[in-house]
């Protein structure tokens, strides 16, 4: 275990891998779906144990975790706190999962995990791009809600309004984040 987490931290220290990064992508790609389509049929939970497995999994395979756990809980917050804006503002209306009323359901805050630990390995080359990242947020971000609602996951109130929202909102909160993940390094060791 401690020899394979050695020649993870290898990779990341000499800029990361191709392959690492592609695991990690197809990881939570799948962590997307099992939240997605077990909330559109209000198990919401299964999605929370997929994206607990695949935290703790990246966890334990950078140099420093304590650093990534900042990161991925302040992720969690920000991610969560945005959400039940939506929510409250009557944008958007989730099936299943909220357990308190104006606010994003529970099993949202395992998406925003999933797409923290992606921070500084599949998406650090965009740390340096705060341009870029915020026309891919306002671009993949409605996008991805999308997917969601033909999922059955999430409904539109008024749809070209959440657009907006969450086009404006992945716009600032990409790169944002982005920021806190390149000052929160805990995949690549500072030189």
């Amino acid at each position: 275990m401690q020899s394979m987490k050695n020649s993870l931290a290898g990779l990341f220290a000499r800029g990361g891998s191709g392959s690492v990064a592609g695991l990690y992508f197809v990881v939570c790609q799948a962590g997307w779906f099992v939240c997605v389509l077990s909330a559109a049929h209000g198990a919401g939970w299964l999605g929370m144990g997929f994206a607990a497995c695949a935290v703790v999994w990246h966890l334990t395979r950078v140099p420093e975790p304590r650093r990534e756990a900042r990161l991925l809980m302040v992720t969690v917050g920000v991610g969560m706190i945005w959400e039940s804006v939506l929510v409250y503002a009557g944008l958007l209306v989730y099936p299943s999962g909220t357990t308190i009323e104006g606010c994003a359901p529970y099993w949202m805050s395992a998406l925003w995990a999933l797409f923290a630990i992606q921070f500084n390995v599949v998406f650090a080359w965009l740390r340096t791009r705060p341009m870029l990242a915020a026309v891919l947020g306002a671009i993949a971000g409605p996008l991805s809600f999308r997917a969601g609602a033909a999922l059955g996951a999430v409904h539109f109130n008024r749809p070209y309004a959440a657009w907006i929202a969450l086009a404006i909102g992945w716009a600032v909160l990409l790169p944002a984040l982005l920021q806190l993940a390149k000052r929160w390094d805990g995949v690549h060791r500072e030189t």
